[in-house]
């Protein structure tokens, strides 16, 4: 695993990284939510005890890829992570769609895209690693405008991810073998936050891109 003895492993995102955890910064079994977080922590302290691995919440509900940069020095950088972990772009897309009128919230691909690499960039040379979680929505079909949007910004955190050398963790694909068996409001009654099932489903493929031994 790519995870080693005693690292930090800081968590920053909207409000699908954020699920309650508590302020100013979400540790421990009662701090870090009730999402993806919490049961990657769960499997990391269960499954590697031995490795005393820290994990820290500092999602926050609603954000976009600008509200990360104008806290990314008190919620990234002071905080000293050996290793980052960023899922962001659901509201920079999704307040494309659902406030059309209110231009001023839109995120358009470019600016999303240099403002991501501009974060990676400034961490990047003091941590060991990052990893880059692509933004989702639950919509099986790529035709969908609000799902074929947002797959472009995942393809830009795939850009970003190669640039800088980071774990690449592709969630809408991770979604995709449950279509066939489950509806989408199944996982979640508004596409983008889900239920304990979508959730395990991010912390599952979080745990695979940083080769987690489900076997061990």
């Amino acid at each position: 695993m790519k995870l080693g003895q005693d690292d930090k492993l800081v968590f920053i995102g909207d409000s699908v990284t954020d699920c309650g955890r508590a302020r100013p910064v979400g540790e421990g079994s009662m701090g870090l939510g009730n999402g993806y977080v919490h049961n990657v922590d769960a499997l990391l302290q269960s499954v590697y005890p031995e490795l005393n691995i820290r994990v820290l919440n500092v999602g926050i509900s609603g954000n976009n890829v600008r509200d990360l940069k104008n806290r990314w020095q008190e919620d990234v950088l002071d905080l000293q992570p050996d290793w980052l972990s960023v899922m962001i772009g659901i509201n920079d897309v999704w307040r494309q769609f659902d406030s059309p009128q209110r231009r001023e919230l839109h995120v358009f691909l470019d600016e999303y895209e240099a403002t991501l690499r501009e974060l990676v960039a400034s961490v990047r040379p003091q941590v060991k690693g990052l990893i880059l979680m692509t933004p989702y929505y639950l919509e099986p079909s790529v035709e969908d405008p609000m799902r074929s949007t947002m797959d472009l910004y995942g393809a830009a955190v795939k850009r970003v991810a190669e640039e800088y050398d980071a774990v690449f963790v592709d969630t809408q694909a991770a979604y995709a073998p449950i279509w066939d068996q489950l509806y989408p409001g199944a996982i979640a009654w508004d596409r983008v936050h889900p239920n304990h099932t979508g959730h395990m489903v991010l912390a599952r493929a979080f745990l695979n891109g940083i080769g987690f031994d489900w076997n061990k």
